[in-house]
């Protein structure tokens, strides 16, 4: 109903003023996607030529809306650069002002993205004042956060608006977005704009469409079908998608953000098979190839209790699903976890290691690896485990410390503190206990909170895991 009375307020606008009317994620302030054919859509007069004229090339390009005035097409947009305006009409013309060319990231998830740099009730984020007060309009950097609503079926417009970088604008931006938006512009010196999706305490099937969701037998769907009020949205699965992702869909971007799986833990076998299907059907919708996917492992934190390992579970399904999801990366957040909140405050460092992912994946940046080393084997000589992971010989840290958070297990399965530390030239991970005189299993930081004391010579640090696959008790 409430997209009935939004097309027939756009309807009589049109019909009364002849002016071209646009989504609502086309206004001044917006950023384009640089070096590409950018799509562009809305409503004018039905059957109408709509005239558009972007005034970096000053080229004409013509659409016809269809019988019920609809319209769409698409843009060739330069390097980055900017501000440039684009005049459309259809009869009157709309300006479009202050628009910048340069590097466009979809971001979306639930509360840990939603979390904005003020801060929620008793809950600060690290370096925020520093990046509010020094946000400034004139600094090529937008956000464009779209409103929280579910609805039953796909939409085609949502509450959206580009704005500024200006203090008031950052302090209520998602902190992670923004943290990833300055991190890249400072490195790129071009302009970066964020589109924001999220809303806290949601799952994942929240966030897909009908058809991808259709052949998971475990969700009903036969709600989308009736027209009974629904009270808590964000909880059904579709709602969020069609309200929150189909509005935007082909809006050109340079990739996806996202950070959530905290409403899924309790079931990361679907998790699991989840993730990679929310991920084709992104990048189907969006019809611009295998568009790069980078996301957020959850952090650490008691949830029902410190030494429980549901979240430790839910963590193995996303680290496992970087070898099913191609073109994707993950950051790891074993170190800046909190024990009592699970929004961590520590969001710089989740922005700035998604910039890392991008500024190395899909901007081609060498001398440096962002990748969290990831397990491979274990060889047990005179009672002791050594364990290589991907890194090479060099590549995990730090050399001489004690490593925290490591047990070893032999063939009854029950599993002991541990002593563990790099070996020296090999660069494995050398563990041992007394308690276990032939290990079977060593298992880091697999509990639902812990934290990390393993890295890469890089800094990034190695996620949770385990080498074995017994059944365990969430």
């Amino acid at each position: 109903m409430r997209f009935l009375v939004f097309l027939l307020a756009i309807w009589c606008a049109v019909s009364v003023r002849a002016k071209v009317v646009l989504s609502s994620f086309f206004t001044d302030n917006m950023v384009l996607q640089q070096q590409t054919d950018v799509q562009i859509w809305g409503m004018a007069s039905p059957k109408k030529t709509v005239a558009i004229r972007p005034s970096w090339d000053q080229k004409l390009y013509t659409v016809r809306a269809d019988e019920a005035g609809m319209w769409r097409t698409s843009l060739k947009t330069p390097v980055a650069g900017g501000p440039y305006s684009i005049s459309l009409s259809d009869g009157e013309e709309l300006m479009l002002r202050d628009v910048l060319i340069g590097e466009v990231w979809l971001c979306a998830g639930q509360s840990n993205m939603e979390m904005p740099l003020m801060g929620k009730a008793n809950q600060p984020i690290e370096d925020a004042v520093d990046m509010i007060v020094h946000a400034k309009p004139s600094r090529p950097i937008r956000i464009c956060t779209i409103g929280q609503e579910g609805a039953r079926m796909p939409q085609k417009n949502c509450r959206a608006q580009w704005l500024k970088n200006t203090p008031e604008v950052v302090s209520e931006a998602s902190a992670t977005a923004y943290f990833f938006a300055d991190y890249l512009q400072k490195v790129l010196d071009v302009p970066v704009g964020i589109i924001v999706s999220s809303w806290g305490g949601t799952a994942i099937q929240a966030w897909m469409s009908r058809e991808a969701l259709a052949p998971f037998k475990a969700f009903d769907l036969s709600f989308l079908d009736d027209t009974t009020f629904i009270e808590r949205p964000k909880y059904k699965p579709c709602m969020l998608y069609n309200a929150m992702i189909a509005p935007v869909e082909q809006y050109t971007v340079k990739g996806f953000l996202w950070y959530q799986g905290e409403s899924n833990r309790k079931n990361p076998d679907l998790y699991r098979r989840l993730q990679p299907a929310f991920v084709k059907m992104l990048r189907e919708a969006w019809g611009q190839g295998e568009l790069p996917f980078y996301y957020v492992q959850i952090a650490p934190f008691a949830y029902e209790g410190t030494e429980l390992v549901g979240s430790a579970l839910l963590r193995e399904a996303q680290l496992l699903n970087l070898k099913e999801i191609p073109n994707s990366n993950m950051v790891v957040t074993m170190d800046i976890g909190d024990r009592n909140c699970i929004h961590p405050a520590r969001k710089r460092k989740v922005g700035e290691r998604l910039a890392l992912l991008a500024l190395s994946g899909s901007y081609g940046l060498r001398g440096f690896n962002p990748d969290t080393p990831v397990y491979q084997s274990m060889k047990v000589v005179n009672g002791k485990a050594y364990l290589t992971f991907d890194c090479g010989s060099e590549g995990l840290a730090p050399l001489g410390a004690s490593i925290s958070g490591v047990e070893v297990a032999g063939s009854d399965h029950v599993f002991y503190p541990a002593t563990a530390q790099i070996e020296k030239y090999t660069g494995r991970l050398e563990v041992s206990c007394e308690k276990v005189a032939i290990p079977v299993a060593v298992r880091y930081c697999f509990r639902n909170y812990e934290q990390g004391t393993l890295y890469s010579r890089y800094g990034i640090p190695v996620a949770s895991f385990r080498t074995d696959t017994w059944e365990v008790k969430e």
